[in-house]
C-alpha cells in the first residue's frame, strides 16, 4: 500500500501514528505529496489534492484520516482502536468534537501564513477563540476514562491537534490548561507520537 502525506498535515500524522502502533510499516509505503502547487503529479493520483491518501493494494484510494484509520486497524482483523459497543457512541463524539478542534486549528495555521495584509482578521479572531473553548473543555474533560485507558482513536486524534496547536507561535495553548498539557506531554513520550511530532 501507498500511503501519501505532507509531513507537516495533521491529519496525516494521524494516519503516520496508527501505521507505526499496528506494526504496518512493511505493508505501508509512506511517500510525500506535492500539494498546493499547480500542475503537481499528485493530482493525477487524487484529483482532490488533498492528504492523507491510500492506495489499498487493489488500487482503491481511501481519503480521509478516519476513513484511513478504520481500514487499517481492522486489516490484520485484530482492530485494536474499536470500542466496545456500549462505549462507540461516546467515543465517536468526543472524536468528533477533537476533530471539530483539528479543523479550526487548520484553518487558523493557514490564514496566518498569509501576508499579514491578507489574513482576515475576523478569521483569526473567530478561530482562536473557538480554539481557546474548546481547550477549557478538554481541560476539565482530559481525566475521563478514555482518555488514559488503552491507546484509541480520541487520544491520537488530540496528540495530533495539540501538537499541531503548539506550531502556533504566538498561541500558548499550555496557558491555563496544566492538566491538559501534563497527559499531553506523558503521552508524547510514546515512540509512535514521538518520531511523528511536527
Amino acid at each position: 500500500m501507498q500511503l501519501y502525506i505532507t509531513t507537516g498535515s495533521p491529519y496525516a500524522r494521524i494516519v503516520r501514528v496508527v501505521v507505526l502502533e499496528k506494526g504496518l510499516t512493511d505493508r505501508v509505503e509512506i511517500l510525500q505529496a506535492k500539494t498546493r502547487q499547480t500542475g503537481s503529479p499528485y493530482y493525477d493520483i487524487n484529483p482532490s489534492g488533498r492528504v492523507p491518501y491510500l492506495i489499498r493494494d487493489d488500487g482503491v484510494g481511501l481519503e480521509d484520516s478516519a476513513l484511513i484509520c478504520a481500514y487499517l486497524d481492522q486489516l490484520d482483523n485484530n482492530p485494536v482502536f474499536a470500542f466496545p459497543a456500549d462505549q462507540v457512541w461516546e467515543a465517536r463524539r468526543l472524536e468528533a468534537l477533537v476533530r471539530s478542534m483539528l479543523d479550526g486549528l487548520a484553518v487558523l495555521v493557514r490564514e496566518k501564513r498569509r501576508p499579514l495584509n491578507e489574513q482576515s482578521p475576523t478569521i483569526v479572531l473567530h478561530e482562536t477563540d473557538r480554539a481557546k473553548r474548546m481547550l477549557d473543555l478538554w481541560e476539565t474533560e482530559i481525566g475521563q476514562p478514555i482518555f488514559n485507558g488503552p491507546l484509541n482513536m480520541v487520544q491520537i486524534v488530540m496528540v495530533c491537534t495539540l501538537g499541531f496547536a503548539g506550531l502556533l507561535s504566538d498561541f500558548d495553548w499550555r496557558a491555563g490548561h496544566p492538566k491538559l498539557a501534563k497527559w499531553f506531554d506523558e503521552l508524547s513520550k510514546r515512540p509512535s507520537f514521538a518520531s511523528t511530532a511536527p
